[in-house]
């Protein structure tokens, strides 16, 4: 994928940038008239002011979190990681939880997260009587051990 095609759903949005060059993700902008605080559980649905358009149905956006937003503040994204579908044209917003006991103050225009584009492959689905057998079988979470 070469272009990503990017529309300003709110007049003060700020494009996605590179940070370096040779980083990965984008950086999206909290796109917010004023500051919001967040105090250790909360949540808050963050606009970025932008859509996006990915032409290629192989290619999906990932929204992840700031790598220091998360150790230095505890600002995590509430589903991990964020997929945006390659037919969506909806706002992107990000979703992020307070984890730890200090509260974070996101100030408007403010980097609060990052978006990789990446290919996705979707199999075709097959509906089987019986699947493999494998060492590890239907064993749950902690099945395999620590070491």
């Amino acid at each position: 994928m070469e272009v990503l095609k990017v529309k300003k759903v709110r007049e003060n949005a700020k494009l996605p940038t590179r940070a370096t060059e040779g980083s990965a993700g984008l950086d999206l902008y909290a796109c917010i008239d004023e500051p919001i605080t967040l105090n250790k559980g909360d949540k808050a649905l963050i606009p970025t002011g932008i859509a996006i358009g990915l032409d290629d149905p192989h290619y999906a956006a990932f929204i992840h979190s700031r790598s220091g937003l998360a150790i230095k503040h505890g600002l995590a994204l509430l589903n991990s990681v964020g997929v945006v579908d390659s037919d969506y044209r909806g706002e992107v917003c990000v979703g992020i939880v307070k984890l730890t006991e200090e509260p974070y103050t996101i100030q408007p225009f403010e980097r609060i997260a990052q978006m990789v584009i990446k290919p996705v492959e979707l199999p075709e689905i097959v509906e089987v009587e019986e699947l493999d057998e494998t060492d590890r079988g239907a064993g749950g979470f902690g099945s395999t051990g620590k070491k």
